[in-house]
């Protein structure tokens, strides 16, 4: 009876962190002003918001965010999307605060971290949270 409660037990407490994990997922957020490595800095374009994709070699979604990313900026103008291999840089990981790739940084022309995302990007949330920082045409 013991073993039947504790399955029970486990159970729940795994699809308790599967949501939690799922909600979480591609969700775009703000976080506290950080050091801006300077591994980054030398990626953000001068004039538009860039976002810095952090990946790791072997990471699968990191290549949909890929696409999902350089799509995103070559339809929208002011936004610039580059990609940070993080695999050799665990100091860039660690002052970011990276716990997981992919995960996208977006960063004003003057190095000032707009917002995050961890996971794959929702397109739609991504450009709805970008716009008030993106250059509107004249």
């Amino acid at each position: 009876m013991i073993g039947i409660w504790a399955l029970l037990g486990a159970l729940v407490v795994t699809g308790a962190v599967g949501a939690v994990l799922r909600f979480r997922e591609g969700r775009v957020t703000k976080v506290a002003a950080r050091d801006v490595p300077d591994e980054v800095r030398e990626l953000l374009a001068p004039d538009a918001v860039t976002l810095v994709q952090l990946s790791t070699t072997f990471c699968a979604p990191c290549r949909h965010a890929k696409v999902l990313l350089g799509d995103l900026a070559s339809r929208t103008e002011g936004l610039h999307h580059v990609e940070l291999d993080i695999t050799n840089l665990p100091a860039v990981a660690s002052t970011l605060g990276v716990l997981r790739t992919p995960t996208t940084v977006a960063y004003s022309a003057a190095g000032t971290e707009l917002l995050r995302v961890g996971g794959v990007p929702r397109r739609d949330a991504l450009l709805d949270a970008l716009r008030p920082h993106l250059v509107s045409p004249t």
